[in-house]
């Protein structure tokens, strides 16, 4: 994580109130928001919360939910967040902190949630999976990892979005491994019930088993997919996922 600087301190109090500009910039930005024992966006949802449980809702408010969506918080996460609080700290300092979250987000809002989907990730997006749109129900974005040895893709999909049923085949070795990267998906093999996949989850896949993977209905979702090697490797593309398969998921 890049090391995380502050000069806000002494460009307001510098000469009025040294100390205090150097607590806040050198210890509490320098030391307290460079420990790595929190993570990030951990750290930067903490603060949030913290600030709206005492009804702070001026510019550092602002300047923290900023922070949040810069680490990775999505605007379901953070409406999550900001419902789930407002149960202890009270309805009106939800109300008032909605009003500037949604000023933040707006962006995201704009853009389907892509943006905040791809600074969460330390993989790229890439660009849109054009060359295969034909087996996807949705739209689809892809970025390659690594081209050589093993091949590894990271495959996005936009809320909503599946690939067809297909095949990986091979005479001998051979499959795929998924590594969900980020968000919420799905995989699912013919006959069986579907599997959600969260940031961190692995499937592993053998040649030969009928499958679709995809997003949930309200979730972007990125996951790794990663070519086993095999001999006479081929990929069977099948039936789209129907609607009504699809729409039994959460």
């Amino acid at each position: 994580m890049k090391k995380i600087t502050q000069d806000a301190g002494r460009k307001a109090l510098g000469e009025f109130a040294p100390d205090f500009a150097h607590f806040n910039d050198d210890v509490l930005f320098g030391e307290n928001w460079n420990n790595r024992d929190i993570d990030h966006k951990t750290r930067c949802i903490i603060t949030v919360v913290a600030l709206m449980s005492l009804g702070i809702t001026d510019s550092s408010l602002r300047y923290h939910l900023e922070n949040a969506k810069k680490a990775g918080v999505s605007k379901a996460e953070i409406a999550a967040i900001i419902t789930h609080v407002a149960f202890y700290a009270g309805w009106p300092k939800a109300w008032a902190v909605f009003n500037m979250a949604k000023e933040v987000w707006a962006e995201e809002c704009a853009d389907g949630g892509k943006a905040s989907h791809e600074s969460g990730m330390i993989f790229p997006i890439g660009s849109p999976n054009d060359g295969f749109k034909q087996y996807f129900s949705g739209k689809s974005y892809l970025a390659p990892i690594s081209k050589e040895q093993v091949g590894i893709f990271n495959v996005t999909f936009e809320p909503g979005c599946r690939n067809n049923w297909h095949i990986h085949h091979a005479k001998k070795g051979g499959g795929q491994i998924l590594v969900c990267v980020g968000g919420r998906g799905y995989f699912q093999e013919w006959g069986k019930e579907a599997i959600e996949m969260r940031e961190g989850d692995c499937i592993n896949i053998p040649a030969g088993v009928k499958h679709w993977h995809g997003a949930a209905k309200d979730s972007w979702f990125s996951h790794l997919a990663i070519e086993v090697p095999g001999e006479g490797s081929s990929n069977e593309w099948l039936e789209p996922v129907s609607d009504e398969q699809y729409n039994k998921l959460k």
